[in-house]
């Protein structure tokens, strides 16, 4: 027994009465076909249960046939944060709507000019860039405006889509004023992210306008730092408060580290962080931090560059504070 031969856009054509050109034209909904053509292109594809092709698909509508979600790090080990796994999954559902794959890719931090290349790789559909530096996003070719996007920040030909981390911030380090912490640390995201500028700032003008005096700390937004942060931080400034991580890993690595040298939290120090992720609330004291929609952000991104959007801009998304027993 032989196996039944998938009908081709070719057999289409045929069955219709039309050319192959036609077909295609009535398919893919690019070009003009008169309403008989329609007519005969659509009964001819039900008769035969004709699956586009979305390689060929692809060669005329220019589309690609993969949406690319590349995050930029020192290594390859970045890709394994949690946060890349949301972004990538909602891209995904995009792509998948869409009939076009995904690849995840790792772009080293100290050679910007991958990202040029990748994004002028064949069958491309679309770029989304996480963690971009400003660098890396200036290679991009002009000639490729609209087919990239970046969460976490972007330029004149690319697009941005990410959390207001300003306003977040704002609203973190005004509640821990409010609740009478005055001597507040910050423990920041790595010096080379675009969007982590922004937090910081927020940062040192509550502390302008309420008398406090700043104190930061370097991280990278990871608990293991985070513990460093914790003790670095308490080594400096012994009558600090309260600290603000600009990450929920890092500020569960902050409660390990106080935690570590006896510290009680919040009874010593009050600790915040930022992200709202799945173990924010498992902590324990369960963690005071404000929302980061990554989902709904990430979707944005993968709709923006798969269905041309309408040109560079930068989107923020709210975000929103959740009080927990930790500050």
């Amino acid at each position: 027994m032989t196996a039944e031969r998938t009908a081709t856009l070719d057999d289409v054509a045929r069955a219709a009465g039309v050319s192959r050109a036609t077909a295609s034209r009535v398919i893919t909904g690019q070009g003009p076909a008169s309403p008989r053509a329609r007519d005969r292109v659509t009964a001819a594809v039900t008769a035969l249960r004709y699956v586009p092709d979305a390689s060929a698909r692809a060669l005329v509508t220019r589309t690609g046939t993969r949406l690319a979600i590349a995050v930029i790090g020192h290594t390859a080990a970045v890709l394994d944060d949690p946060y890349v796994g949301r972004v990538l999954t909602s891209a995904a559902h995009v792509a998948a709507e869409r009939e076009v794959g995904v690849s995840l890719h790792w772009l080293p931090l100290d050679d910007p000019g991958s990202l040029a290349r990748l994004a002028d790789g064949r069958g491309l559909g679309g770029l989304v860039v996480v963690n971009p530096t400003r660098p890396a996003l200036e290679t991009v070719p002009r000639r490729l405006r609209g087919r990239v996007a970046a969460v976490g920040g972007g330029t004149r030909d690319v697009p941005s889509f990410d959390v207001d981390n300003r306003a977040g911030t704002d609203g973190v380090v005004r509640h821990l004023v409010r609740t009478g912490r005055q001597r507040i640390a910050m423990v920041t995201g790595p010096s080379w992210l675009l969007c982590c500028d922004r937090a910081v700032e927020a940062y040192r003008q509550v502390l302008r306008e309420t008398g406090g005096e700043p104190r930061v700390v370097q991280g990278d937004f990871t608990a293991a730092r985070g513990a460093d942060a914790a003790i670095e931080v308490m080594g400096r400034w012994p009558d600090t408060d309260a600290v603000f991580a600009l990450s929920d890993l890092t500020a569960l690595g902050v409660l390990d580290g106080l935690h570590a040298l006896g510290v009680r939290v919040p009874g010593d120090v009050a600790v915040a962080g930022f992200d709202d992720i799945a173990f924010a609330g498992l902590s324990r004291p369960a963690l005071t931090t404000s929302t980061h929609p990554v989902e709904e952000i990430a979707t944005a991104a993968a709709t923006s560059v798969l269905d041309r959007g309408d040109g560079a801009r930068a989107t923020f998304y709210p975000s929103r504070l959740v009080v927990r027993d930790s500050a």
